[in-house]
């Protein structure tokens, strides 16, 4: 979730350089996106577990059961617009200029990812969580997420996009970014490497998660084109409305249904990423929310990161499989309630301490 979002504007003039400057703005609509993106992801992740706590099965407690469903069903659309942004921000709104500046954008979101890799390992350790000794963990988030730290599986996908994406507009600019290169190929044959080494030497290895798949890599580039529509360009909303609420219910019946959890690559999660994108893009923020929407959107990739600590100390405890439906609902709203204002409050904290590049 790059923090330097910005829009190309028409090109000026610039005599100094003989080129064509490109002045960006800053988009406080994607602010919005991402704020609204890192508010579902966590209430999908409340929601889970007032699943967990039924074993997902009504009959173990159908009020728990349906309120957690209900919250899943509204949360399918985060983590494809969180690729659609990556999209947005490398293609049209902050392409890179030369390697360097992307080796920036990499290591400041490969920096926290390692960081509170560490610190869930450790939590867990301490908490007496941990399935397998930590040592052992630990090498194996080198490869891909890890229990407890389950949802930043997302980073491992996240960076090769935006990788692969910054290689490809360099290489069109012109340039030659080898390094950048050299770390695709790394990503591409890293999966084959750990076969082959484990069956030379008889040793379980991991498996690696980095990398991406179509319907990732799909998101990104679509998500770019949509965000990058000017103003107006969608003129009918009113269909949106209609139809976010109905791929939902389809979300619920899936999960209930079919099978738990949906793919991100279904048909339901591809149409309500749409709608979601559409509703919200080009959206006009009022002048005087717009320091405070920046301010918080800054902290959004800090509070994602930090919240499952809450969800895991504070959620977990509380939630029964006995709660009727109305007290399951109303505890499921203020639990998310409570993880959003002590994620983006912890999030705030550290900012303010001049961590963001060490803690996101």
């Amino acid at each position: 979730m790059p923090n330097d979002i910005a829009i190309r504007l028409p090109q000026q003039s610039d005599a100094s350089s003989g080129r064509t400057a490109v002045p960006r703005e800053h988009r406080p609509d994607v602010d919005l996106m991402r704020l609204i993106c890192s508010a579902t992801v966590m209430l999908g992740h409340v929601g889970a577990q007032f699943i967990r706590s039924t074993g997902d099965d009504p009959a173990n407690g159908s009020g728990a059961y349906w309120a957690g469903h209900v919250a899943e069903a509204v949360n399918p659309y985060a983590v494809p617009l969180y690729f659609a942004m990556a999209g947005w921000a490398v293609l049209v709104g902050a392409p890179p200029r030369d390697s360097a500046r992307m080796w920036q954008r990499i290591v400041r979101n490969t920096v926290p990812l390692f960081v509170w890799t560490a610190v869930y390992l450790v939590w867990a350790w301490l908490r007496d969580r941990n399935d397998r000794p930590v040592t052992e963990l630990a090498v194996n988030s080198l490869f891909g997420s890890v229990r407890p730290a389950y949802h930043l599986w997302f980073m491992y996908t996240y960076i090769p996009i935006i990788a692969l994406l910054a290689f490809a507009m360099l290489v069109k600019a012109g340039k030659r970014p080898w390094g950048l290169g050299a770390a695709l190929l790394g990503i591409a044959v890293l999966p084959s490497v750990l076969t082959t080494a484990a069956e030379v030497t008889g040793r379980d290895l991991p498996s690696s998660a980095w990398g991406f798949g179509t319907y990732s890599l799909v998101y990104a580039i679509g998500g770019a084109l949509l965000f990058a529509l000017p103003a107006g360009a969608v003129r009918w909303r009113w269909p949106l409305f209609v139809l976010l609420p109905l791929t939902m219910a389809g979300s619920l019946w899936y999960n209930t249904q079919i099978h738990y959890v949906m793919p991100n690559a279904h048909l339901f999660v591809a149409v309500m990423s749409i709608c979601v994108l559409l509703l919200i893009s080009r959206v006009r923020i009022p002048e005087k929310w717009r320091p405070l929407l920046r301010k918080l959107a800054g902290a959004a990739l800090g509070a994602y990161m930090v919240h499952v600590l809450f969800v895991e100390e504070i959620v977990a405890p509380l939630v029964s499989p006995d709660l009727s439906g109305p007290a399951a609902g109303l505890l499921l709203i203020g639990l998310l309630i409570t993880v959003l204002a002590l994620s983006f409050a912890t999030s705030l904290l550290w900012g303010r301490l001049n961590l963001r590049r060490l803690l996101g």
